[in-house]
């Protein structure tokens, strides 16, 4: 995990898949669910939801705040449950995409969580962003084993 002054966790990824192509992936819900959650609800633009499923009985959800269509996209995060650590919306993760030849550098930021929630969250986004970097690239990756039966 690499962590910013403030404690934010950084993450950066190559995708061997077009900046256009790895957006569709942040923004529509059946892409979505290829590489995260088993559910989507999306609406890509500032103000609008951004609901996911993670596992099948975790909800994650908050809005998104910016979208740039190819290049970036900020929305707020947090999850759905009672008492939860992390509230809906609590969070913040701006995603940045760069053309680099063929594909696409994708640099994710994560700001806004407590100390003691970020080794965790930093082990979901090197478990996640794996899957995008398969997803986008026209691989299938898999099912996910993160996913709860029930």
């Amino acid at each position: 995990m690499t962590q910013a002054n403030d404690g934010a966790i950084e993450k950066e990824a190559r995708i061997a898949a077009r900046p256009e192509t790895v957006f569709s992936f942040l923004v529509e819900p059946a892409k979505m669910t290829k590489w995260m959650g088993t559910t989507a609800e999306l609406d890509p633009r500032p103000g609008g939801i951004f609901r996911v499923n993670v596992t099948g009985k975790d909800m994650a959800s908050g809005q998104y705040r910016e979208v740039i269509p190819n290049s970036k996209v900020v929305f707020t995060w947090g999850w759905e449950e009672e008492g939860g650590q992390v509230p809906p919306g609590s969070t913040t993760i701006e995603i940045t995409l760069a053309s680099d030849g063929d594909g696409t550098i994708l640099r994710m930021r994560h700001s806004g969580l407590a100390v003691e929630r970020r080794d965790s969250h930093a082990d979901g986004w090197d478990h996640y962003l794996s899957r995008l970097e398969l997803a986008a690239a026209g691989s299938d990756p898999g099912p996910d084993p993160w996913v709860q039966a029930g």
